[in-house]
């Protein structure tokens, strides 16, 4: 027997959707039936991508969002729900990484990689559950309440790993915020999951893979093998659907059993 989710009618936001597995996660959910809000600061890499997922029938719109701006973050958010509709569904998945022994760390490469991936990802969650829980309460207007988040964690916030420590503390924080953020608001239907990916292939290290360090890198896996984002797929579908109501707090390792 069959079995597929259907996501019609749901708005999902994906935030760092302009490249990666955020551009990804865009597509799938579109291709599951949603109307997906793709927020980035390089808006016009968005538009294009928002002209692919049309081709192809789905719904796709766009905002400009900075994370490490909460004004910008209110913003866009306000915008999104006023052009499309409230928001059903979050993919909290901006991030950037920072390679560099510890002792080599200023603030400023600290800063600059917590803002993005602590500081701004919590304030997008926020943001999206103030207003899933203004729904709940009957506060604010919405044929559906409750919600789904999903914030993109690391297998590094699982397992640290050399020369990449501040990036590896900063999704740990995440992790234990979606543990924070789903007891907090599951009373009110609001699931809170994370996802932590394993070495993924995408634009930003492709590069790499084909170096002498990549293919050392790759030889250390546990299948001697990077992943697609396209591996993601099936798991970030099945997190935003409304069958998955009975996970909640889950943080998920796909990393191909390198964490094992």
């Amino acid at each position: 027997m069959a079995y597929s989710i259907d996501l019609s009618g749901r708005v999902a936001l994906v935030t760092g959707a302009s490249s990666g597995l955020g551009k990804q996660f865009a597509k799938t959910l579109a291709g599951a039936g949603a109307a997906v809000v793709l927020a980035s600061r390089r808006v016009e890499r968005l538009q294009g991508l928002r002209a692919e997922i049309e081709a192809a029938g789905g719904d796709a719109h766009v905002v400009a969002m900075d994370v490490t701006d909460v004004d910008s973050i209110r913003a866009a958010v306000a915008h999104a729900e006023t052009e499309v509709g409230p928001i059903d569904i979050l993919i909290n998945n901006s991030g950037v990484g920072s390679t560099q022994k510890l002792v080599d760390v200023t603030p400023e490469d600290f800063d600059f990689v917590f803002d993005t991936n602590t500081r701004g990802a919590f304030f997008v969650a926020q943001e999206v559950g103030k207003r899933m829980l203004a729904r709940a309460r009957g506060a604010a207007p919405g044929t559906y309440t409750g919600g789904r988040i999903v914030n993109v964690a690391s297998m590094a916030g699982l397992r640290p790993l050399g020369q990449i420590g501040v990036y590896a503390m900063s999704k740990a924080a995440v992790v234990h915020m979606t543990r924070a953020m789903a007891l907090e608001w599951g009373r009110y239907g609001i699931n809170v999951n994370a996802i932590c990916p394993g070495y993924i292939d995408t634009e930003i290290n492709h590069h790499l893979w084909e170096t002498e360090q990549g293919q050392k890198l790759i030889q250390m896996l546990p299948r001697k093998r990077v992943g697609q984002p396209q591996d993601l797929d099936a798991l970030i579908v099945m997190l935003c659907a409304a069958e998955s109501h009975f996970i909640n707090g889950a943080v998920i390792a796909a990393d191909d059993g390198f964490g094992v």
